[in-house]
């Protein structure tokens, strides 16, 4: 479990220079075709990369809530979720994270936070309305499994710096599209076009890796902490009769929730982000009769 806490921590590093990296491979490309090769421009980004990447991780867990239109909520509005995360947060060792419900009818729940000193967990109110307390410790002690071994901090970074890609990838499509071109510079506006349209692309492949494995992991954590994966199963089983999919969907969060929360028909969940549920529910039924 220690090495995996450690191997978070690392990847949180990799992900923000990989971000700076591929950054300042777009503005060269939007530096050959529309600066004539000034170096000025690969400075800036760079440094404007590096301070979008501190901004992204101390400001990520607030932009995630807040593009989920989560509200936070105190002990009086809901004690009983209330009381289930303090225990979990007891046993785990954590401190308090501040919680969050979102108004939705699909079952689903998240965690984010750069570190356990700095973290939240949020709630649809679908998942409230169909989990006994079982199933509701079961999820919230993998949500609470993200913030111990640090998967919260990796995706919470991921989302931050992928919007980020993203949005840059978008002005120089248009930019290619829109702007006045020389005819010798042709290739630079094929290459801009082609960056642009793999950036997103990249951006999401980050996405993917820090998610599939560390939602077993979160199982397992889980698990470990109720001593019950009987509760987490329960749960996810509810799930895959429910379905997860989000009222309002959010491609550059999808990968925090403890279920898919993409619409099956979408194109991205050729991509999906999280292992299936069958195989999460093997593993915890495989964990009850070791147990």
């Amino acid at each position: 479990m220690y090495s995996d806490i450690a191997k978070n921590k690392r990847k949180s590093i990799l992900v923000m220079s990989l971000f700076v990296l591929i950054l300042v491979g777009l503005a060269d490309i939007f530096d050959l075709a529309y600066a004539g090769g000034s170096p000025a421009v690969l400075i800036g980004v760079g440094v404007g990369a590096i301070i979008y990447s501190l901004i992204g991780y101390f400001m990520g867990m607030k932009m995630s809530l807040a593009v989920n239109m989560a509200r936070e909520i105190k002990k009086k509005d809901n004690p009983r979720l209330w009381r289930i995360i303090e225990n979990l947060s007891i046993a785990d060792g954590l401190p308090m994270p501040r919680v969050y419900i979102m108004d939705d009818p699909a079952p689903n729940a998240f965690a984010t936070g750069r570190d356990p000193n700095h973290s939240a967990v949020c709630t649809t109110s679908g998942l409230l309305d169909i989990m006994d307390d079982n199933e509701l410790t079961g999820v919230f002690a993998h949500e609470l499994g993200h913030i111990k071994n640090y998967d919260s901090r990796v995706s919470m970074i991921a989302f931050a710096l992928t919007a980020a890609i993203s949005l840059l990838a978008d002005i120089l499509l248009n930019m290619s599209f829109f702007g006045d071109r020389e005819e010798d510079n042709q290739m630079a506006l094929y290459l801009g076009i082609v960056a642009a349209i793999l950036a997103p692309m990249v951006a999401f492949l980050i996405q993917m890796a820090v998610s599939r494995q560390r939602e077993y992991l979160a199982d397992a954590t889980g698990a470990l902490t109720t001593r019950y994966p009987e509760g987490l199963a329960s749960a996810l089983r509810k799930i895959a009769n429910t379905g997860s999919a989000l009222k309002h969907q959010n491609t550059a969060t999808a990968h925090f929730f403890f279920a898919n929360p993409l619409r099956v028909h979408s194109i991205t969940n050729l991509f999906s982000t999280h292992p299936p549920i069958e195989e999460r529910i093997k593993r915890l039924e495989t964990m009850e009769t070791h147990a």
